[in-house]
């Protein structure tokens, strides 16, 4: 790209359990180093110490730091640490995980020691290009959230209702989902204060349905839409587990789930596949016992835009599918598989504004 432009590639989650953790990207590494920036979203915690939280989710979350080297072999510049199992082991784990990503050459975002350290943007300065990263965190464990004076991620909070959408007794109510105010100005102020000394600001949600396929919660709405109110160029989502829809609000661009980068977790017994299976109404693939999150989690994409002094001037994904062993690989068109993610991801957008344009291997979204 000449001077004045700057190629962003970003990836939602990613922290595999199984070693060895340079095996992932062999694949995709030469695509990702065509980047001149890189972004992540990080999915675990990297540390030896910590005592598993009585409100944590699973006790997986945590892994040994050598497999942070993920992010290091893949050429990761950011990483955003606002994730559901940010404090699952503690500050100690909190912090040993950001001293990891930092050693891998990342720098991390939307969590830290305390509140201001956890709303502070990462700006990167590429061919002349100033480009700020806000990250923040929806689904959040009690006590997750940073405080003036208490470690943790950038939050934006969500209140949940629920209403009868019959007078039939049983039927199933409407789930309404309304963002916290003061969570909504507060991210409002930060990214109108970095729109400042940047000239392009990308936003990481960690938020979302997971593992259910094409299902936004309406608080997602609300919050991109208040993102882009306030100067943000471009909303990064994560956490699903698998890709979701690519809106256009008023001419910018919110990829609501980047889904699966590099990501595996030990496999479920099968009692707990059951489980799995009757409590999300999602079936597992079988021949993905390690990523077993669904039978569309091997569905990815890497988001990619141009970006410059006046903001994107053009944005585009490329459709990816994990393969069994669990490497993202880069789709090609010409191959039915690139035809049927778009298809797919054009499904997963369609009670959204967008419009999807192939040109060479990428998708260009207007």
């Amino acid at each position: 790209m000449p001077e004045g432009q700057v190629v962003l590639m970003a990836v939602g989650d990613t922290g595999p359990f199984h070693a060895p953790a340079d095996a992932y990207g062999t694949l995709v590494k030469p695509i990702l180093a065509t980047a001149d920036i890189r972004f992540a979203q990080a999915e675990r915690l990297y540390s030896e110490r910590g005592t598993l939280q009585v409100h944590a989710e699973i006790p997986n979350a945590r892994l040994q730091p050598e497999l942070a080297a993920v992010f290091g072999d893949c050429g990761f510049d950011v990483v955003s640490v606002a994730g559901n199992h940010a404090l699952d082991w503690g500050e100690e784990a909190f912090f040993d995980t950001i001293a990891c990503l930092e050693a891998q050459g990342c720098r991390t975002v939307g969590g830290g020691r305390n509140l201001a350290e956890a709303r502070r943007p990462v700006v990167i300065e590429r061919k002349g290009v100033k480009v700020a990263f806000l990250a923040y965190c929806s689904i959040l464990n009690h006590g997750f959230a940073a405080g003036p004076n208490k470690a943790g991620v950038a939050p934006v909070r969500v209140h949940t209702y629920y209403e009868a959408v019959e007078y039939q007794p049983g039927i199933p109510p409407r789930v309404v989902t309304i963002p916290y105010e003061e969570d909504i100005a507060a991210m409002q102020a930060d990214i109108a204060a970095a729109k400042q000394i940047a000239d392009t600001v990308i936003v990481s949600q960690h938020w979302g349905i997971h593992f259910v396929p094409k299902v936004i919660a309406g608080y997602e709405v609300t919050v991109a839409e208040a993102a882009f109110a306030a100067g943000a160029d471009l909303v990064l989502g994560h956490h699903p587990h698998v890709p979701k829809a690519i809106g256009v609000h008023d001419g910018k661009v919110c990829f609501y789930s980047l889904g699966n980068f590099i990501m595996s977790r030990p496999e479920r017994s099968p009692e707990q596949a059951a489980h799995f299976e009757k409590h999300h109404g999602v079936k597992l693939d079988p021949d993905y016992p390690r990523l077993a999150y669904g039978v569309d989690a091997k569905r990815t994409l890497i988001a990619k835009a141009v970006l410059t002094a006046h903001g994107p001037a053009r944005v585009s994904f490329l459709p990816a599918q994990v393969d069994k062993q669990l490497r993202p690989e880069v789709l090609r068109p010409g191959d039915p598989r690139f035809d049927e993610a778009v298809g797919y991801l054009d499904w997963a957008s369609e009670d959204f504004s967008h419009r999807f344009t192939v040109d060479g291997s990428e998708v260009v979204v207007s």
